[in-house]
């Protein structure tokens, strides 16, 4: 066997962890800038919402419908949705539901991280928080695999996988709470 055919699944593995470490060191990044700096209280608000409690749960609540959106294109991508196999609807729609989901959730992470930091009064918001850290890691990683030729064909289905259990799971711990708490009103 020649020696750059052995050498191929090891660089490739390498490149994988790598890459997963360069995730791991955004996540780590943002828990500490949060948790070091002093929490300002900065709102994000919108015209006909109650409060910024409001907007970040109907927010949270988009980019949750946008990651499921994700799931549904990435399915019919790799064939395993077979009735709405083909065409380029599913690959344009993952492509920018991505873009979206990830455009809408900036002003809800800015708001959690600028306003309150990393936070640790209970455990849900412990969990919210090292969710949020995790989640823009694990974005991180994705995106710059996306840019990897050759890679295993399993490596980017888990990625989204992992970020779309990331979204759903920070949206549970922050928008059903406040739902659950304060209600469906705007």
């Amino acid at each position: 066997m020649p020696l750059s055919a052995a050498a191929s699944p090891q660089r490739t593995a390498l490149t994988i962890a790598l890459i997963v470490i360069a995730g791991a060191a955004v996540s780590v990044l943002l828990g500490v800038y949060g948790y070091t700096h002093p929490a300002r209280g900065y709102a994000v608000s919108l015209a006909g919402f109650s409060s910024p409690g409001a907007v970040k749960a109907w927010l949270a609540t988009v980019v949750v419908l946008l990651a499921v959106g994700q799931d549904i294109s990435a399915l019919a991508m790799y064939g395993v949705l077979p009735r709405i196999r083909g065409g380029r609807w599913a690959s344009v729609w993952h492509v920018w539901s991505g873009r979206l989901a990830v455009l809408v959730s900036i002003p809800v992470a800015a708001h959690c991280l600028y306003a309150f930091g990393f936070e640790a009064t209970d455990r849900r918001v412990l969990l919210h928080s090292l969710l949020g850290c995790a989640v823009y890691g694990v974005f991180v990683a994705k995106m710059l695999l996306l840019t990897r030729k050759g890679l295993p064909r399993w490596v980017i289905p888990v990625m989204g996988g992992v970020l779309f259990t990331g979204f759903v799971a920070l949206w549970f711990t922050s928008a059903v709470w406040y739902f659950r708490t304060r209600g469906f009103a705007p």
